[in-house]
């Protein structure tokens, strides 16, 4: 019976030691284990055993089994070990090399996109502000007038830092909170920048960007707001009569709120934006809260704006047929080369 269970092992020692690949050594693991495996077999055959014969063969049974697994976990980091070694070797970069000329870097779309909108809206007469990653509560959410049963305050919904006194901003709107802080009405800004939110599938990522707007004076109305962005979506999309509309909604920081849509076609199984009869959402946006400007101690009675938010990779996707959001953040050159944006091509046009 221990000749057997030698001559098993051993068997299944050569195996593994001949193991190329992972995928090999995990069939035999499934060889050796599964439900009908060679050890497993073995171990089913000892119900049929006196007591002290099952007591003296188990232990054998056991201890082929512990060295085996030994085996298979060594065997395993090994040629893990080298399949990354492969790996890394293959795709090695020697960044010390001077560039040739097909080495050419390219802008992530992300970037690109971001640079034609802010172009856009600095002819409007917009100009750019900047504010922090991590945000604390009032300007995320209260001086928005974003209450707190709200849903986005929820941990589902946000990423909170230590002790919940810090978050990361789930909007890039906080920086119209800081901008009316400093400077007083009338202004005309766009507030590009990362945000976060924790929801990750093919249409969301955990981190992606924003661009919001904010423009208030006196006398600004609902057509100033219509305006402004019909011409900047047909600019945006190089389309002189693509389709515009508003929608109404709600969003708490401003009133009256609306979606706005473009109009887009099916060709065959791809979306194209044009005039086809369909639509397609891209943003929203409203005049500015009264309550948001109480926050700010701008006199409502005085000063009334409109406001506006866009994601920026919802942008790219749509003008340049980007069909999954993460791979904008999977760093991969071959995809960079498709859909990225030569740096000079890119001075020359903004």
């Amino acid at each position: 019976m221990s000749e057997e269970l030698e001559k098993l092992e051993k068997q299944i020692e050569e195996k593994i030691s001949n193991a190329n690949n992972l995928e090999h050594l995990n069939s035999i693991k499934i060889e050796v284990f599964g439900k009908k495996g060679l050890i497993t077999n073995h171990l089913k055959l000892l119900s049929g055993l006196s007591e002290n014969e099952r007591k003296i063969k188990g232990k054998v049974i056991n201890d082929i089994k512990n060295k085996i697994n030994q085996l298979l976990q060594e065997k395993n980091k090994t040629l893990n070990d080298n399949e990354i070694s492969k790996k890394l070797e293959k795709e090695e970069i020697d960044i010390t090399l001077s560039p040739r000329p097909f080495d050419e870097g390219k802008l992530n779309p992300i970037t690109q996109t971001i640079a034609e909108v802010t172009t856009i809206f600095q002819k409007m007469g917009f100009e750019t502000a900047l504010g922090p990653d991590i945000e604390d509560d009032y300007h995320n959410f209260t001086a928005l007038n974003i209450p707190p049963e709200h849903p986005a305050r929820q941990l589902h919904d946000t990423f909170y830092l230590k002790n919940n006194s810090k978050l990361l901003r789930t909007h890039t709107s906080p920086v119209q909170i800081r901008t009316l802080e400093k400077i007083k009405p009338p202004l005309k800004i766009i507030a590009p920048g990362r945000t976060y939110r924790a929801d990750s599938d093919m249409t969301h990522t955990p981190m992606f960007h924003q661009i919001e707007g904010l423009s208030l004076d006196i006398n600004i109305n609902m057509s100033h707001l219509k305006g402004c962005i019909m011409d900047f979506c047909r600019e945006f999309f190089e389309i002189d009569d693509l389709p515009v509309r508003f929608r109404p909604s709600f969003f708490p920081f401003t009133e009256p709120s609306a979606e706005i849509d473009i109009g887009c076609f099916k060709d065959k199984k791809e979306i194209k934006i044009g005039n086809g009869g369909s639509w397609l959402e891209i943003m929203g946006c409203g005049m500015v809260h009264s309550k948001v400007l109480k926050y700010c101690k701008v006199d409502s009675n005085k000063y009334q704006g409109f406001a506006f938010g866009v994601g920026v990779e919802r942008l790219a996707m749509l003008k340049y047929g980007i069909p999954d959001l993460r791979s904008f953040f999977e760093s991969d050159i071959k995809w960079l080369n498709n859909f990225g944006f030569s740096i000079f091509e890119n001075i020359e046009k903004i």
